[in-house]
């Protein structure tokens, strides 16, 4: 599933964010991220609101989302105290590309921020992105592609777990997506292994650029792979209130 859903009823934020001259803005790098998270997850298409959209997941603990499409500055004060004193159920979540320390401060009671020191990080795809060669001695890949969703799987010659990773395309950006290494398998180049398959096949999939929501453990695999930043990124869940 491709989602066909736009940015057209998303209000235009001030901030621009990290963009290049040129290239995206800010703003543009939170509706591909969206888009293509939705497509990685086989979530539901977004649903365009004037502050961003909404997106029906469908988990128990994580029924949904609320994602806001503007960018540091480019979030309003308004927006998001309207958003989180709107009844919400357990298991919604709320996502917010700026900084906490700006946002946490206007959500109503009932809601709880997690993660600390997240990001969300950009990165060009080119022609020299292509597939490394075999999995590293004593590993072996899978890799496979489904309804524009390539999934990379590294186990050891034995079929033990080790680390994974998935893209999903969204037109001409692609959304990297769950990225994990199995403790016993660290540094040992398997997360940039992964990772460069996953550039590979987003560019073959047609997808010019990347995007990813990552936590602090997670960044230096992505800037060593050729990732920038953009911007701090705000996770919340809604809790309920202690009546």
């Amino acid at each position: 599933m491709t989602s066909t859903s736009t940015a057209g009823h998303v209000r235009a934020a001030g901030h621009r964010g990290a963009a290049e001259a040129g290239g995206p803005t800010g703003e543009a790098y939170v509706r591909e991220w969206v888009h293509g998270w939705v497509v990685s997850r086989a979530a539901a298409p977004p649903e365009p609101r004037p502050w961003g959209w909404w997106v029906t997941v469908g988990l128990p603990q994580h029924v949904g989302r609320y994602v806001f499409g503007g960018i540091g500055e480019g979030v309003r004060e308004e927006d998001v105290r309207a958003v989180t004193a709107a009844p919400a159920g357990r298991g919604t979540q709320l996502k917010i590309v700026a900084d906490p320390a700006r946002v946490v401060p206007w959500f109503a009671p009932g809601w709880e921020p997690f993660g600390e020191g997240d990001r969300v990080m950009a990165r060009d795809l080119g022609a020299g992105d292509t597939a490394p060669g075999s999995a590293p001695s004593g590993y072996r890949l899978s890799l496979w592609t489904r309804a524009d969703v390539t999934r990379v799987l590294v186990t050891t010659t034995a079929g033990d777990f080790a680390a994974r990773g998935q893209v999903g395309v969204s037109g001409p950006s692609a959304t990297v997506d769950q990225i994990e290494t199995a403790e016993a398998h660290r540094r040992r180049g398997l997360g940039s292994y992964v990772m460069r398959h996953l550039h590979a096949a987003a560019r073959a999939a047609g997808a010019e650029r990347a995007v990813l929501a990552c936590t602090p453990a997670g960044r230096k695999l992505y800037t060593a792979v050729g990732w920038r930043d953009v911007s701090p990124f705000t996770n919340a869940r809604y809790v309920g209130t202690k009546d």
